[in-house]
């Protein structure tokens, strides 16, 4: 055995120094393959011969490269990225962000992102706003490790993509991509464009001293009087002053033509002024608390009142005509709004209750209870009939949408704070809400999806009253700051959907 193992070691011993020669025999004229002559290195028992092969003179390094006795070419290319997808680790400049997208830079760079994956890849991306939506980054690094990841191409149903016959450099796909409507982003300036001072604005949430006539001209209750601030001329005149009664005024209500306001006061009077000739037309009696919501349908006027009463009196002949009193609240009514086709009134009140109630009837139609605190914001959809939305207070904090056609919960909205008042878009399915405690702030949602479009923030009370301009571009907001500011929320662009209708005929009359 020993002569064996000498006799096997001169042999290796023979060959390295062949090797090291280059003497051997023509087989040998290759360099071996180091895992087989780790094997012929290997003895019996596990031991290894002393004589150390001259390949790894030093067992620390390793050569970075092996040969063996094929030729094989490297593969390794520096185009990868042509038929694979190099995912790298996410960078601040390399990542398209979300809230980048609404850059006309991301945009452009989005839509040539998908112009070359249509073009290399057949992905067939048509549309740049679906995939948005769906939040894609395209040909973008993702949030991953480094990974290959393999993209197979999709073809169109027909088999081809572009006509033989057509002109166009792109195909079909990325035609109707490059043609795709790309929707301007509205932009909502988070700076009032205008601030006026308003001493001795109440800092009452059951209140409603603020109000936007159609001519233009805005109406404010400050302690005793009503001034009338001219959006035209800006021009300020006091109407009233109800010092000499020792009376304060609790709401104001201008009629759908803007010729008549009503003021509400703290004593239960309803009185009904002529802004034209600045004179005093009627007082109306019959509530035994302030009336601190008001309401027009034409000739009509509804007043809520801490007496829990809701009175409906015609202002031509408030002496002959008898009131009509809605009974239903348990406490103080603080919002009252008529829906845009005259047929249904909305009252809610300190009692937590939202009631519907129909124009010729006085019990209410429809109950929600679900709101945990007093219903004040109140707010009839100019777009879809019968949609009402209706705000809680402090211990609510919610936006509840109410179909009143079926009398259901359509959606609610978690504000975090208390909602004081809400109107509705005139031309965009969108609404604004007003809040208290503790945001102090106005939110722009968007209808249904319920996003949040825009955040003002400015007053440093709780924003207690709102009213919209008669063209239904700007708000006003008052706070108990002693402060009116106004703000541009709005599209002025009108929706043109009801315009381009067949069936509407009044389009078509000249």
């Amino acid at each position: 055995m020993l002569m064996k193992k000498l006799n096997s070691q001169r042999i290796l011993q023979s060959i390295y120094t062949g090797l090291k020669t280059r003497k051997t025999p023509g087989y040998f004229q290759y360099l071996m393959d180091p895992e087989y002559e780790k094997r012929l290195l290997r003895q019996q028992n596990g031991h290894v011969s002393p004589f150390s092969s001259p390949l790894y003179s030093n067992p620390a390094v390793s050569p970075s490269k092996i040969y063996g006795d094929r030729f094989i070419p490297s593969r390794s290319s520096p185009c990868w990225n042509i038929n694979f997808d190099l995912q790298q680790p996410q960078t601040p400049t390399a990542t398209v962000k979300a809230k980048d997208i609404n850059n006309e830079s991301a945009k452009d760079g989005l839509a040539y992102a998908c112009l070359l994956k249509n073009e290399l890849l057949s992905a067939g991306i048509e549309d740049l706003k679906d995939l948005q939506a769906e939040d894609k980054r395209v040909l973008a690094p993702k949030e991953t490790k480094n990974v290959f990841k393999f993209h197979t191409p999709r073809r169109c149903s027909d088999g081809c993509d572009t006509s033989p016959y057509s002109l166009s450099p792109v195909g079909s796909k990325s035609q109707k991509l490059l043609r795709s409507p790309r929707k301007a982003v509205r932009k909502i300036s988070k700076i009032p464009f205008k601030v006026l001072d308003a001493p001795e604005l109440q800092d009452d949430f059951y209140l409603n001293l603020v109000d936007w006539s159609s001519q233009n001209v805005l109406s404010v209750g400050l302690g005793t009087s009503v001034y009338l601030w001219s959006a035209c001329t800006s021009q300020v005149t006091r109407l009233c002053d109800l010092s000499t009664d020792s009376d304060t005024v609790t709401s104001v209500s201008w009629s759908e033509r803007g010729n008549q306001v009503a003021v509400g006061t703290n004593k239960g009077y309803v009185q009904i002024w002529d802004v034209a000739v600045s004179k005093k037309v009627h007082t109306l009696t019959g509530h035994g608390a302030r009336v601190g919501a008001l309401a027009w349908n034409g000739d009509m006027l509804s007043s809520g009142s801490r007496d829990r009463l809701i009175l409906q009196r015609d202002i031509r002949t408030p002496i002959t005509t008898p009131e009509r009193k809605l009974i239903g609240h348990k406490q103080e009514v603080c919002g009252l709004k008529w829906s845009p086709d005259h047929q249904h009134l909305a009252s809610g009140g300190n009692d937590n209750r939202l009631f519907v109630w129909n124009a010729t009837s006085t019990t209410p139609m429809q109950t929600h209870m679900e709101h945990l605190a007093a219903v004040k914001a109140i707010a009839w959809s100019p777009h879809q009939h019968g949609l009402l939305a209706s705000g809680g207070g402090t211990a609510d904090r919610c936006i509840r949408f109410w179909n009143t056609l079926t009398n259901q919960p359509l959606h609610c909205v978690d504000t975090g704070s208390q909602v004081c008042n809400l109107a509705w878009s005139k031309h965009s399915n969108e609404l604004v809400s007003t809040h208290g405690y503790s945001q102090n702030q106005i939110l722009v949602w968007k209808y249904p999806s319920l996003v949040q479009i825009a955040k003002l923030t400015g007053h440093s009370f709780r924003v207690l009253y709102l009213a919209m301009s008669p063209d239904g571009e700007a708000i006003v907001t008052g706070a108990g700051d002693e402060t009116l500011r106004f703000w541009n929320v709005f599209s002025k662009t009108r929706s043109t959907k009801e315009s381009k209708s067949v069936l509407n005929l009044f389009t078509r009359i000249r």
